[in-house]
């Protein structure tokens, strides 16, 4: 009996052992090579805002007095941007809402047990692949992308962990924090030639991480004065940061910018799960390389947001969070980030159909990598005989594909070209996940 009920225990542990080990694994694969596109990219720098916790709807709707809180930004969307909503997913954290924009994928369900604060597997990202990066921002946020860099040319600067007081009466302090911080390492490169000389660089990023709404999120709650009031503050801070970088590139027309956030909050001011108000980010786009706002018809979203927000007659482009990586790629030409998931959103792009056709194609052969590695990682650990490899993308289809593509775009057959690369980037993330999830069908 007592032999009996031993086996029975082992079996079980056993069990509850390959749920965790199916189950809690990395979906990162290494060993693929950094793909870029072949021609000029439009950009020679990017900036990047992100505001954490806001939610789109607390930014683009009208007060009550029909009146926009981020005039700035709004200013933008009706005049010179692209604008629409960032899908998120759950977790709706900090950590991985960043790792998405800036990595291009999405939790790393392994990441759990240093809870969503690091991630335990190295990762390639938008600043890793950049020339140079400077980040402001939160101790939470920042020292993971630098911690991930190949080199020292990841620059961060942080406030203190103490300083992110969720109690605190001011929370847009550390918003001003970052503002300030970066107004006097511009006029530092006014004087320091060789920080000036570096900024002129090509694929520069300079990267804000804006925490003050997230925190006024948990302590007032998304409805507050305080929330609200801390929107303007960033739109304000926002305004005045283009003015002193647009000054210090003398107007070169060479900077992109783009604006979003990590993830929403619900009214009772708490995020991590997928409701609506989690997972709905605003994006918006401009500068050098991004589109215009184009008047369109925004019906195919059926959600009635844009009526809502009075911006039913402009163009509404939403995306995935993870594609808004690949896009800040394009712009300034750095390699698509590794491990990223995202497909270039090509209606932010102001740049002729072949620039749109190789940059997708680059995109296709990124993601058609990492389908590769983990196809041979998972026919390594599998036996022969068991193994049942993707059946919708043979190594044959594959490279009729990427024949195809090649094709067409020597044959400067555009949009065919995308179209294809487009497919192909469907199935290539359809197989990843298949191979991803492979081992859990032996749960059944």
């Amino acid at each position: 009996m007592l032999l009996f009920f031993l086996g029975a225990l082992t079996v079980h542990v056993i069990y509850f052992a390959s749920i965790f080990d199916i189950y809690f694994t990395s979906p990162l694969v290494h060993g693929m090579t950094p793909h870029s596109t072949p021609t000029t990219p439009p950009a020679k720098r990017l900036v990047l805002f992100v505001g954490d916790g806001l939610r789109a709807d607390r930014f683009f709707e009208l007060d009550e007095h029909g009146q926009t809180r981020a005039p700035y930004l709004r200013d933008i969307i009706q005049t010179r941007g692209t604008w629409g909503v960032s899908h998120t997913r759950v977790p709706t954290e900090s950590r991985p809402g960043h790792v998405a924009l800036i990595a291009g994928f999405y939790e790393d369900v392994s990441a759990v047990a240093k809870g969503w604060k690091e991630n335990p597997v190295e990762f390639d990202s938008v600043f890793n692949q950049s020339k140079e990066t400077w980040a402001w921002g939160s101790p939470d946020i920042l020292p993971m992308f630098a911690k991930g860099a190949t080199g020292d040319h990841v620059h961060t600067y942080m406030y203190s962990s103490e300083e992110e007081d969720f109690a605190d009466s001011d929370p847009g302090k550390l918003d001003n924090w970052v503002f300030e911080r970066v107004e006097a390492f511009v006029q530092e490169a006014h004087t320091n030639q060789t920080l000036g000389d570096a900024l002129q660089q090509r694929r520069v990023v300079l990267f804000l991480h804006l925490l003050g709404i997230d925190t006024s999120g948990h302590a007032y709650r998304p409805m507050s004065r305080e929330y609200l009031e801390n929107i303007r503050m960033v739109d304000a801070g926002i305004q005045k940061t283009v003015k002193l970088l647009e000054e210090f590139f003398q107007h070169d027309g060479q900077t992109a910018y783009v604006f979003t956030s990590d993830h929403g909050m619900t009214d009772w001011g708490s995020h991590g799960a997928g409701h609506p108000s989690e997972t709905l980010t605003p994006l918006l786009a401009w500068g050098a390389g991004v589109a215009g706002p184009q008047s369109g018809n925004t019906q195919r979203y059926m959600d009635g947001f844009a009526q809502e927000w009075r911006l039913e007659n402009i163009r509404r482009c939403d995306v995935n969070q993870a594609d808004i990586a690949p896009l800040m790629s394009s712009l300034i030409g750095v390699p698509f980030p590794l491990n990223s998931v995202g497909t270039l959103p090509l209606d932010y792009l102001d740049n002729t159909d072949g620039f749109k056709a190789e940059s997708l194609f680059t995109n296709a052969r990124q993601v058609v990598e990492q389908f590769e590695v983990k196809m041979k990682q998972r026919r390594e650990t599998t036996l022969s005989m068991f193994f049942i490899p993707y059946s919708d993308l043979t190594p044959s289809k594959q490279q009729n594909m990427f024949r195809n593509i090649v094709s067409l775009i020597q044959a400067q057959e555009y949009q065919k070209a995308i179209l294809e690369c487009g497919e192909l980037i469907d199935l290539a993330l359809k197989g990843l996940h298949y191979y991803h999830t492979y081992d859990r069908l032996f749960l059944w």
